[in-house]
């Protein structure tokens, strides 16, 4: 349902939350080693979000990231809408241009009964859950390191 890209985004930002210290930026090394996501890959993640203003990021030798507001601030749906769009709670699962190009139609589309409550209540599952809430639950898990 969502690229790994924004898999990568999500996991990235959790676990600035989950190791957040006060003041104390994390590398683009160590995520990308903690993580198993390839350092290019992950630094263009990572300056997107930034850019977008869900992470600080500081250069130099005690530079890195951390959340640029509080962890509970930011759902999840913030970086899916960022990476994915809301397309992906939006077009057919089918990928018939007829659905998309007139929701009327819709009704004829026979993945339209079923997947669309489902899509409904994932899009809510993902603009309710903050990063924060999940940080929180991860926290719980003794030596975790891979989110």
């Amino acid at each position: 349902m969502l690229s790994n890209t924004c898999k990568y985004a999500i996991r990235a930002v959790i676990y600035l939350s989950v190791n957040e210290k006060k003041g104390v930026k994390i590398g683009s090394k160590q995520i990308s080693k903690d993580l198993e996501i390839p350092l290019p890959f992950l630094g263009k993640i990572m300056q997107q979000l930034a850019k977008n203003k869900i992470l600080a990021s500081t250069k130099g030798p005690h530079g890195g990231f951390s959340l640029s507001k509080p962890a509970e601030s930011i759902f999840l749906i913030e970086i899916v809408n960022l990476f994915d769009g809301s397309e992906v709670f939006d077009s057919c699962l089918l990928g018939l241009s007829l659905c998309d190009a007139d929701p009327g139609k819709k009704e004829i589309c026979p993945m339209h009964p079923v997947s669309e409550p489902l899509r409904r209540k994932v899009y809510e599952m993902f603009r309710d859950s903050s990063v924060g809430m999940i940080a929180q639950d991860l926290g719980q898990i003794e030596n975790l390191i891979r989110i």
